[in-house]
């Protein structure tokens, strides 16, 4: 699978797992349903959007690359990428939407993105495992 087809699924899976884990979690530490439900749906917005962006532009860069496939650092490095790019969405709703300080709307980030990098490395790994490796990653094929 590649191109918009891949990054639709790609996102979209990816997205429905992560809300199944945080409605969970949430869920357990008792947090109102209505304000957790509300901000599960527009944090998960943000990040499909962010996300989409995101592989467009790696993958723009990727296959400019001399070095094919995806290596243990090309993998951390994505994973980082899209994580530090979502933080600068999330951190300034969390402010709003639960009406709390830049250091606690800062700290809950961070929770989320020790959870989330992990979350999205393993993803991103069993992803291409499963679908295979977008064609950016992949080696050419010599000329015949």
């Amino acid at each position: 699978m590649q191109g918009i087809k891949r990054k639709i699924v790609y996102v979209l899976l990816s997205e429905a797992i992560a809300i199944m884990i945080t409605a969970g979690v949430l869920s357990l530490l008792g947090n109102n349903q209505q304000t957790a439900g509300i901000g599960a749906v527009v944090t998960s917005a943000l990040a499909m959007l962010w996300n989409f962006v995101w592989n467009t532009l790696f993958e723009w860069w990727e296959a400019r690359q001399q070095q094919k496939g995806r290596s243990l650092r090309r993998r951390v490095g994505h994973a980082i990428g899209f994580e530090l790019g979502l933080s600068l969405l999330l951190v300034p709703f969390f402010v709003w939407w639960l009406d709390i300080s830049w250091w606690k709307a800062l700290t809950l980030d961070i929770s989320m993105t020790l959870f989330f990098m992990v979350y999205t490395f393993v993803y991103n790994w069993a992803f291409d495992l499963v679908f295979g490796l977008p064609k950016s990653a992949l080696p050419e094929c010599p000329a015949s």
